[in-house]
C-alpha cells in the first residue's frame, strides 16, 4: 500500500470514529459541527502510526487520537473568535461562531476540551495499566500552560509587535508542536501493552514532532502570503491583516522554504534514534508530504 492509501485509510478510520461522538442536539450540535468539519486529521493519524510503529496497531491508538483531535478542534474554535483572530472561515466553511453565535462557540470549545480527556482516559487498549492516564497527563501538559495555551497567550501580547526567529520559534513550538509531540508519544504508549515502552521511542517521536511542528508552521505562515484561499480553507493574508509577526514577514519566502526542508530533514532523522518494531517509512512521507502541502 502505498503513502496516499496509507493516509486515507487511517483518515477514514479516525472520520468513522468520530461520527460516533456528539449525536445529541444543542450543544453537541455546535460541537459536532466544528469536529466534522474536515481536515487532514493529522494528529490522530500521528498517534495511529507511531503505535504502529512501536509494535501496536491502529486500532490501539484510535482513541488517543481522537482525543487529541477534540482538544485541537476546541483551540480551532476559540482561535477563530472575534476576541481572538476574528475568522469568518474555517476548512472552507463558517466559522463554529458565525453559525452559533459566539456564546454556544465558546462553550462547544470548552465542552470539546473536557471531552478530549474523558475521551482519553475511558479509552480502551492492551496497555499498562497506566497507559490512558499517562496519555492524558501528556495531552494536559500540551494544551496548558507549558504548551498550546502558554504559546497562544504570547502569540496574542505580541500582536503587531516584532519578534526575533528564536522568538517566534518559542511561541511556535508551544502553539503548533505541543499538540502534535503529544499525539506522537501517545501513540507509543498506546503500544505498551505489547512491550516496555522505550524511552528512545519516547525521544525520537518527540523530536520528530518538535521539528514537524515548527516546519508545518513556516509552511502555513507561507501558505498565507502564497496559498490559493479555496485550498487554504480560510482568507489569504489574514496574518498580515491581523498585523501579526511571522515567518515570512521576519525571513523572506525563499529563507522560510529552506528552514521547512531543514525542520523537515531533522524530524526524519529523529526518527532514528527509536528502537522500533514497525516501519517508520510512513512517518518519513509524512513530513515530506507536509512540507510540500497547498493547503
Amino acid at each position: 500500500m502505498g503513502f496516499v492509501q496509507e493516509m486515507e485509510q487511517a483518515r477514514r478510520m479516525v472520520e468513522a470514529r468520530l461520527l460516533e461522538f456528539f449525536i445529541d442536539e444543542g450543544l453537541q450540535t455546535a460541537m459536532r459541527y466544528s469536529l466534522l468539519a474536515g481536515g487532514k486529521r493529522i494528529r490522530p493519524v500521528l498517534a495511529m502510526k507511531f503505535c504502529e510503529a512501536a509494535g501496536g496497531t491502529m486500532e490501539e491508538a484510535l482513541d488517543f487520537g481522537c482525543g487529541v483531535e477534540m482538544l485541537h478542534t476546541y483551540s480551532l474554535i476559540h482561535d477563530d473568535l472575534p476576541c481572538m483572530d476574528n475568522d469568518d472561515l474555517r476548512r472552507g466553511k463558517p466559522t463554529c461562531h458565525k453559525v452559533y453565535g459566539e456564546c454556544v462557540a465558546t462553550l462547544a470549545g470548552d465542552a470539546l476540551q473536557a471531552a478530549a480527556f474523558q475521551t482519553v482516559l475511558t479509552a480502551g487498549g492492551n496497555w499498562h495499566h497506566d497507559g490512558a492516564a499517562r496519555a492524558a497527563c501528556i495531552l494536559a501538559e500540551a494544551a496548558g500552560v507549558q504548551g498550546m495555551c502558554g504559546g497562544q497567550y504570547w502569540d496574542t501580547l505580541g500582536d503587531g509587535q516584532p519578534h526575533t526567529e528564536a522568538e517566534l520559534t518559542a511561541i511556535n513550538d508551544k502553539k503548533t508542536g505541543a499538540l502534535l509531540r503529544a499525539a506522537c508519544m501517545m501513540g507509543v504508549i498506546a503500544a505498551s501493552g505489547h512491550r516496555v515502552v522505550d524511552d528512545n521511542c519516547i525521544v525520537a517521536a518527540r523530536d520528530y514532532a518538535t521539528n514537524l511542528g515548527l516546519a508545518f508552521q513556516i509552511r502555513d505562515d507561507m501558505l498565507d502570503v502564497i496559498g490559493n484561499a479555496a485550498e487554504f480553507g480560510k482568507p489569504i493574508g489574514s496574518d498580515v491583516s491581523n498585523e501579526k509577526s511571522t515567518y515570512v514577514t521576519l525571513l523572506g519566502l525563499e529563507t522560510c522554504e529552506h528552514r521547512v526542508l531543514d525542520y523537515t530533514q531533522k524530524a526524519k532523522d529523529a526518527l532514528e534514534s527509536g528502537a522500533w518494531r514497525g516501519s517508520t517509512e510512513f512517518l518519513q512521507k509524512l513530513a515530506d508530504s507536509l512540507a510540500q502541502r497547498m493547503n
